[in-house]
This record gives structure tokens, sequence and C-alpha cells, in this order.
């Protein structure tokens, strides 16, 4: 069931956006050739105790059943992973693109947002894929304050996708977000009969994580052995961008930035 916010949430939301926010801001200083994946968390771990908010993504149960809870604060993937990856102690490397997705909830209301970031210089096709990816997003929030259902802003991320000679990620999706991370409606960045049968309304109070995941090659994706880790199967590079966004009486409101 779909759960719409009142402005007074949507506000308490935005406080949660903007520590989010400044996660990725300082995620955006530290990453550079040499630094781990670790100390990226561990940046984003002190930034959250610091400000008594509580991590949406360490302690998350696997779906794997008997397999362990996600161990970290953010899922950190590189290169041809797309999304869940463990940080640890790889070193990140020039020519890399990482993506950094984190959330916390505080006071009771939850933010999440993932950025792709690239280290050092990059080669064309990543630098042409991270552009795709952005725009793809700000697409889709452009889009929600002009239809009437989201299946229309699905299929306007799909063609733009595909224009560029890119391919959609179908095996994860967007959501809803509120007191929970993971609310109704599901948020897909593509068409199917699936979005089809459970299409939904664009109205006031509906507060979405968009997240478009975008592949250089093939869209088929794999899990890892860790259980967790999803990469392309044909190991081209992948992007990820997300915002929180809320929509308003006077349009989309984007909830995880510093100056929402």
């Amino acid at each position: 069931m779909i759960s719409l916010k009142r402005p007074r949430e949507i506000e308490l939301m935005r406080d949660a956006g903007r520590l989010v926010a400044e996660a990725h801001c300082l995620i955006r200083k530290i990453v550079e050739p040499g630094v781990t994946t670790a100390k990226i968390d561990e940046t984003v771990e002190c930034l959250f105790d610091k400000h008594g908010a509580t991590p949406l993504f360490k302690g998350v149960p696997n779906p794997t059943a008997g397999k362990r809870a996600f161990p970290s604060v953010c899922c950190i993937s590189v290169n041809e992973q797309v999304v869940h990856g463990i940080p640890g102690d790889r070193r990140l490397e020039a020519g890399d693109i990482v993506k950094v997705d984190t959330g916390c909830r505080l006071n009771g209301w939850c933010g999440d947002s993932a950025w792709t970031y690239a280290v050092g210089k990059i080669d064309p096709v990543k630098q042409r894929l991270m552009q795709v990816g952005e725009e793809n997003l700000y697409l889709a929030i452009r889009e929600i304050g002009r239809c009437k259902r989201w299946s229309e802003v699905a299929a306007a991320m799909e063609q733009h996708v595909k224009l560029a000679g890119f391919s959609v990620v179908e095996q994860f999706v967007g959501h809803g977000i509120g007191r929970e991370m993971h609310e109704d409606p599901q948020v897909p960045n593509f068409v199917s009969d699936q979005l089809k049968k459970h299409d939904f309304r664009l109205e006031p109070g509906l507060v979405l994580a968009i997240e478009p995941m975008v592949n250089a090659g093939t869209k088929a994706v794999r899990v890892l052995k860790d259980h967790w880790t999803v990469e392309t199967r044909d190991r081209k590079p992948s992007v990820h961008f997300e915002h929180t966004v809320a929509i308003t009486d006077d349009g989309p409101l984007i909830l995880t930035t510093r100056d929402a």
C-alpha cells in the first residue's frame, strides 16, 4: 500500500536527505587513487554516528537464506560491479568508476542516495556512461512533474538509455521510501508487463527513491560468491545514480541535496 507523506513529514525526510547529501560531499572529496573502499565506508559511518543517525544498509538480512547480513554502511561497487559491493581493502585506481550508495534514518525518517564517481581520468566510454546515467536520473525527476503516471516516466528513461546505445538494469529497481527504506511502490526504470499491472499515479505526498542503473553492455547481471556484490555478466562498466524525491504541490523536490 502506497503511503503519501504530509508536508511536515517531507520536511523531516529532508533533514535525513541533507545528511545523506553531506555524506556524498565527503565521499567526493576523498575519492582518489589509493583510497580503500573501507576508508570511504568508515568516513560515512563516522558522519552518521556524529549526528545520531542510523545507517539503513548495515545489518540488512541477505535475501539468500542463511547468509550473512550486509556488514557496512555503504554499498561500494567498482567498474563492472553494479550494486551491493562490500567495502574492504580494495584500493581505487586511476581510471576506475566507483558507485557509492548509502542512506540513513534520522528522527524516524529515511534518506537514500547513490552516485557514481570518476577516479582520476577515465576513458571515453565511462565518461559517456556517467553522463547518460546522471541525465537519466534528472530526466526522471523532471518528468514526474509533467506526467500523470510512473509508466510514462519509466518509458522516457528507458528510451533515453537505449538511444545512447546502453542498457537498463532490470533486476533491481527504485522504491518508495519514508519511515522505512523500502516501501511501496516499486519504481522500475523501464516498462514491463509487471509495471503495467502495478502502475501508480504521481501525486503530491508521494516520495520515491529513483535510481537508474545503466550498463555499457548487456543488461544481464550476476551475484558474486559473497552473496551480495552484483556485476555485469559481460564485465563491462555500469553506473548508478539515485536521489530521494518528493512530489509536492509545487512539483518535484529533491530531498537528498544539501540545499534541497
